[in-house]
Formats: C-alpha cells, sequence, structure tokens
C-alpha cells in the first residue's frame, strides 16, 4: 500500500507538467496550491479516475501559488490553507469553502526520542522558532521532559521558503500562544522569519528535518506518516499534553462555527477542550462565481462532491478530518446558488450530487 501510494504521488507530480492541456480520450480539472492537502487529494485523484475517467492535475506549489493561479485564471480551482477574507473574495468574484481538515504538527530529528516522547509547551515552541532557545537540552526544554535523555545538540529551525498556508495555521497559533511572536513576526503565509533555514513545500520541510541532526520543522501530519518521521505532543488550550492524533484533530474541529463563518473564514488553531490538537486547521477550494467555462466548472464540482461523499475513510486513514455533513449540505447549497455560469444558470444542481 506504501508503495503504492508514493507512485501515486509521483505520478501525480509528473502530471503538472501537463497543466492546462487535453488529456486524449478523457477529460482533466487543473489545480494548484496547498501542500498540506497533497497528500489525500493525491488519493482521492487516483480513486475517482478509476470511477470516473477524470483526471485531476493538481500541482503542489503552496496556497500562495494556488492564490495567484486562480486568480490569473490559469486553473480550474485554487487551493489555500489560508482563507480570503470575504472582502477579498467580493473584490475578485471567487467563492471559497472547506473541503477537508487536519493537523499541522511540529517533527524532530532527535536520535533516541520516539514520536510523541517529546513535550513542548507553547511557550517553548515560541521560543525555538523565535531563535531564542537554541539548544536541545535547554533548561525551559527540560523543564517539561523528565526523565528524557536531551542532547547537548544545536538546535536547526526548518521553516517553510514559500507562500504557505501551513504556515499561515502554524504562525497563527503561535501569535494566539505568544504575545512576543505576535509582536515581533505576527501571522501570514510569508513571514520574515527570525530563525532558521527554509524547505519548498512540506515535502521540503519534511526532507530537511530529515537530514539534520537536530532540526525542528513543522508539516502536515500526513508527510509526518508517510515519512515515520519523530512528532512532538504539544500543550493545548486547556493545558494538557496531547498527541498528534486524527481523534485530537476531530476534537479541535468539533466546535467549528462554519455556519457563522461569513465566505467560510474560519481559523481552527488553539481551540479549547480536553483532547483538542492545537495546531488544527482547514484546507479550502476557490473557484469562480462567474464561471466562463461552467462545463468545467461543474466537473471540479463533480469531483469535490464525490470526495465529500465517498471519500470520508480514504481522509481518515490519512488522519485528515472529513468535513461534517451538515456542513456539506450548507457548502452545496451555496454552490447552487452562486456559482453561474454566463447564462446566469446555476451550474451545480442537486441531482449531480453522489449519494
Amino acid at each position: 500500500m506504501k508503495i503504492r501510494f508514493l507512485t501515486s504521488l509521483a505520478a501525480a507530480a509528473i502530471m503538472t507538467a501537463t497543466a492546462g492541456s487535453a488529456l486524449a480520450g478523457g477529460k482533466q480539472i487543473n489545480g494548484a496550491g496547498a501542500t498540506f492537502p497533497y497528500p489525500i487529494y493525491a488519493k482521492w485523484a487516483e480513486a475517482y479516475q478509476k470511477v470516473t475517467g477524470v483526471k485531476l492535475n493538481y500541482q503542489s506549489i503552496g496556497s500562495g501559488g494556488g492564490i495567484k493561479q486562480i486568480k490569473a485564471k490559469t486553473v480550474d480551482f485554487g487551493a489555500s490553507d489560508a482563507p480570503l477574507k470575504p472582502e477579498e473574495l467580493d473584490k475578485y468574484g471567487l467563492m471559497q469553502w472547506p473541503q477537508i481538515m487536519g493537523g499541522v504538527v511540529p517533527v524532530v530529528n532527535l536520535p533516541g526520542i520516539k514520536s510523541n516522547e517529546l513535550r513542548l509547551s507553547s511557550k517553548v515552541l515560541a521560543g525555538i522558532f523565535l531563535g531564542k532557545i537554541t539548544m536541545w537540552n535547554d533548561p525551559a526544554i527540560a523543564a517539561d521532559n523528565k526523565g528524557v535523555k536531551l542532547p547537548a545538540k544545536k538546535i536547526t529551525v526548518v521553516h517553510r521558503a514559500d507562500g504557505s498556508g501551513t504556515t499561515y495555521i502554524f504562525s497563527n497559533y503561535l501569535a494566539k500562544v505568544s504575545p512576543e511572536w505576535k509582536e515581533k513576526v505576527g501571522f501570514g503565509k510569508a513571514l520574515s522569519w527570525p530563525a532558521g533555514i527554509g524547505g519548498k513545500g512540506n515535502e521540503g520541510v519534511a526532507s530537511y528535518v530529515s537530514r539534520v541532526p537536530g532540526g525542528i520543522g513543522y508539516v502536515e501530519y500526513a508527510y509526518a506518516l508517510q515519512k515515520h518521521m519523530t512528532t512532538a505532543m504539544l500543550q493545548n488550550h486547556d493545558g494538557n499534553y496531547v498527541a498528534p492524533t486524527a481523534e485530537n484533530f476531530m476534537a479541535a474541529a468539533a466546535g467549528a462555527d462554519w455556519k457563522n463563518a461569513k465566505g467560510y473564514y474560519l481559523l481552527l488553531t488553539n481551540q479549547p477542550g480536553e483532547k483538542s490538537w492545537p495546531i488544527t486547521g482547514a484546507s479550502f477550494i476557490l473557484v469562480y462565481k462567474k464561471a466562463d467555462k461552467p462545463g468545467q466548472t461543474a466537473e471540479v464540482l463533480k469531483f469535490f462532491d464525490w470526495a465529500y461523499h465517498k471519500g470520508g475513510k480514504m481522509a481518515l486513514d490519512l488522519a485528515y478530518v472529513p468535513m461534517p455533513e451538515k456542513v456539506v449540505t450548507m457548502v452545496e447549497n451555496a454552490w447552487k446558488a452562486n456559482i453561474k455560469g454566463p447564462d446566469g444558470k446555476a451550474v451545480w444542481t442537486d441531482d449531480m450530487i453522489q449519494k
């Protein structure tokens, strides 16, 4: 299964060279953006093509790149983990919706330390990425890790070098828990980092951390699983140390109030709850409300509808959190009301729903 999954990722990456081209004998949907959901999009794409013959060409280039490409109309949809604010959606005539939820996790390269053996408080995590805590045996780290043999090794911070929704989620969390981070760095898709080296995409960060002893970075959880990386426990909103698991991502997502989130603009970091994973987020899809090519936009909606209704188990297998059924219904009603062709007719109709 692991070999097949990695093969599908490689095949999807090769397909990016043909973005925008028509494939003989079948339809193709072109999208670009966030690396956070790439593992599940690749898995959905493989399954969807078997069922429908429709191919998904998804360029995993980061949320910033996906937003740029959809604004330039060079793709059928954009994907971003950093939701656009309602005023920006209105300015460009775009609609966004949450497609999947998951967790951003700190990963470390510390010989002798097993996954979830290391505990990091919110204060310590901010201190590391601020460049103030520079050694793994620092007293601030040791205080929360009694009985763990911490090496006298330099900490190497690895962060994203590209415009990234994963960075947006991670830095939004740090800005909520650390006044110093909020004042000096803030949050966004691209930052002026106080310390560390940059890697491109979740893939790049995972690769750097795996190669650098003493490294620490942040990636979407599926990448940590795929690369057999060492994850750390984090202190959550309620003060508990929790491990990154699908159950704890779900706990954080449980209180998400999508109904009252205008334009679905909602961030899920530092949610209360005994088990809530503190760096949880959603990944969003962007399309134009006025569809110049309604047939192509309909194919996009069919794919993501299929993913909503048929892709839940695949998502859970990779530790993502599927959207609740009531949110799916709300989103699909919004498709019907807001996305229209040049003739003013709705691109999406109820009879297209996969049941």
